[in-house]
């Protein structure tokens, strides 16, 4: 049996997505863009999308512009905020834990004159308050913070920061990456008072290859791209119409998210029980971690050589951030964890599907591995 537990990297594709998909690809074939009724049509397909997607965020669908994934959506995020604003200051403010998308923009921001604060985390993961409220000054244009952290699940202080600028008479903008909270928990931008913010689809069970930047009426931010007028010029280029529909589709079908939340917490609550018992297990998220991601490390194993034991039992987790390929994870080394933990830390992420006998199968592998593995090596 296939137990997959990397549903942070990547979530298996819903029916309904594939079912709006298949339709879309077969029947509504026009290019979105022509004024003939095919394109009609395909127009007609992108908008029932985007007011699905809008709907579960609590804001205006025409607030809302799609791209080729959580990626882009950032890219255009940081640096259409960061060059809008740079007559007014030169100054972001961001986290060392931020998904590569955010991290690496920020350090090519710095190539062209901007300072780039990077808030560290404490050793249980978390960003303080008080940190973010003494890095924003006056000269700040941007401050990008996530509200899950992709490896650890850390859940960061994002509703305290639009307050913060508004005392620090600050002009910046405010990015949320929630890519990995949408679908997951309420996410609502008015309620947590951003600017801009990113989902994508393929976390939440549609196709991957398209995500979506949600830009607060009246924010202006400048494109990345040119070319077209799609997307009301923010994000030009003729639109991936079955991946836009099977994101609507995954979106209408996300379910209700406090019910979905209570189970993967109790999911979660029984794995962390488990894995306590287990010799050499260390427990690398905090406590009030979304129940949705658990990162452990289990000493004396490296990631990779556990990775493939497991695999060779159906058994798929990941050593952290699918984008790294397997690179040291920056996220855990803002943290201050060791190198010897970092080198076998793993990452165990549910879904809404997944049950206490897929955990099981892990938990018993994962055991079964430290001990084979670790006698091994000696």
């Amino acid at each position: 049996m296939e137990i997959y537990l990397d549903n942070s990297a990547t979530t298996r594709i819903c029916s309904e997505a594939v079912r709006k998909m298949t339709y879309v690809i077969n029947n509504i074939y026009g290019n979105p863009s022509s004024l003939h009724s095919k394109g009609l049509e395909a127009e007609h397909e992108i908008t029932l999308a985007r007011k699905t997607i809008a709907d579960v965020l609590g804001v205006d669908f025409r607030e809302l512009y799609f791209t080729s994934g959580g990626t882009e959506a950032n890219n255009l995020a940081v640096f259409g905020a960061a060059r809008a604003k740079r007559r007014v200051g030169n100054r972001i403010v961001t986290t060392a834990a931020e998904h590569s998308s955010v991290f690496e923009s920020c350090k090519a921001l710095e190539d062209e004159g901007f300072e780039v604060v990077y808030l560290e985390p404490d050793e249980s993961g978390n960003i303080s308050e008080e940190d973010i409220f003494n890095a924003v000054d006056e000269k700040t244009v941007l401050v990008s913070v996530m509200i899950v952290n992709n490896e650890t699940g850390a859940i960061f202080p994002v509703e305290c920061i639009k307050n913060i600028i508004k005392k620090k008479n600050s002009p910046a903008l405010f990015h949320c990456d929630a890519v990995q909270a949408f679908g997951k928990i309420p996410v609502k931008p008015y309620r947590i008072g951003c600017d801009l913010l990113t989902v994508s689809s393929h976390k939440i069970h549609g196709p991957k290859g398209s995500g979506a930047l949600f830009v607060k009426k009246g924010t202006f931010i400048r494109p990345i791209l040119y070319g077209g007028e799609q997307e009301r010029k923010i994000r030009p280029g003729t639109e991936a119409l079955p991946l836009i529909c099977g994101f609507g589709a995954a979106a209408g079908d996300i379910g209700i998210i406090p019910k979905n939340l209570q189970a993967v917490g109790e999911l979660r609550d029984y794995t962390l029980g488990r894995l306590r018992k287990i010799e050499g297990v260390k427990i690398n998220s905090p406590e009030n971690a979304l129940p949705y991601i658990i990162n452990i490390s289990a000493v004396g194993v490296r990631s990779e050589t556990m990775l493939h034991f497991l695999e060779k039992k159906e058994i798929y987790i990941s050593s952290g951030s699918a984008c790294a390929k397997g690179k040291k994870s920056h996220v855990l080394s803002s943290m201050g964890i060791s190198p010897e933990r970092i080198d076998s830390a793993l990452r165990i992420s549910f879904s809404k599907y997944s049950s206490r006998e897929e955990a099981d199968a892990f938990l018993s592998a994962l055991e079964e591995g430290l001990g084979t593995l670790v006698r091994a090596r000696k």
